[in-house]
Formats: structure tokens, sequence, C-alpha cells
């Protein structure tokens, strides 16, 4: 009996330790294939998804991940939705890549690293360091398919 309870005993305080180091090392990022950009859903969406060649509306805003410095919102005043064509490379990688698959009111997170972004040259009129880390949180407000017009 006492055997019994030291087993169990060991074995729960397994699961917890096992439970704890996988909630503390697995990320809710999601990688995208063939890019190193990771993303992770905030909020699921129901309409259209994005597909290469759509015309996408979205919210978006970016921050430098290595300052926490923002710089750039749709949401801010004065600005408005931005509006590009998806998989066709008319936004930096990460974006273009990170955003398809998205459907009408999903919101997404993007963690977009410097080659996939602005590479070695930065962007020095946003404050975007080279090689900068971005992270973007992206809302998709409009799809319109390329039949659509």
């Amino acid at each position: 009996m006492i055997q019994t309870r030291a087993v169990k005993i060991c074995s729960v305080a397994l699961l917890c330790a096992l439970a704890i180091h996988c909630v503390g090392s697995t990320s809710l990022s999601e990688r995208i294939p063939g890019i190193k950009t990771t993303y992770e859903v905030v909020t699921p969406g129901d309409g259209k998804p994005v597909w290469r060649g759509d015309t996408v509306t979205v919210h978006a805003t970016g921050t430098i991940k290595e300052t926490g410095t923002k710089f750039w919102s749709t949401k801010d005043e004065g600005q408005k939705p931005f509006t590009y064509q998806a998989g066709v490379r008319s936004v930096i990688t990460g974006w273009d890549q990170g955003c398809l698959g998205m459907k009408e009111g999903e919101v997404r997170k993007l963690d977009i690293p410097g080659e996939e972004g602005y590479g070695p040259r930065g962007f020095p009129a946003w404050g975007i360091p080279p090689d900068g880390t971005l992270l973007f949180e992206i809302e998709v407000l409009e799809v319109k398919k390329q039949n659509e017009f």
C-alpha cells in the first residue's frame, strides 16, 4: 500500500512538472511554412479568407521588438485602414506570407525577423534599425476576391 501511494505521488509530481515545463516552454505562436515569421491568432475570424491576389484592407499596428517602440498604426489619429494586394510581394515578406489564410474579422499577431522585414537597411524614416524584428497586430477588415472587381 505504501509503495502504491508512493508511485501515485511520484506520478502526480511528474505530471505537474511536465505541465509546468510545457506551459513555460511552449509558445502559442505558429510557424509559417517556408519562412521564419511566426503568428498567434488573437481573435478568430469567420469571413472570407485571404488568398494570393486578393485585395485586403486591414488595421495594423507595428512595433519594433528590440525597443518596444510603435512605428506605425492605422488606428492613430489621422490614419486610415491600409489596403494591399496579398501574396504578391507588395508588402514585406513576413506580412505578405503571415496574413495568407486569415479571415475577415481575424486579429493576428505577427513576429517578423529582420530578414523578412526591412532587412540590413532597416527603415530609418520609421526608426526601424538594420535587421530589426517587427511585431505587427493585424485585423482583417475586408477581403475582395480577384473576381469581385
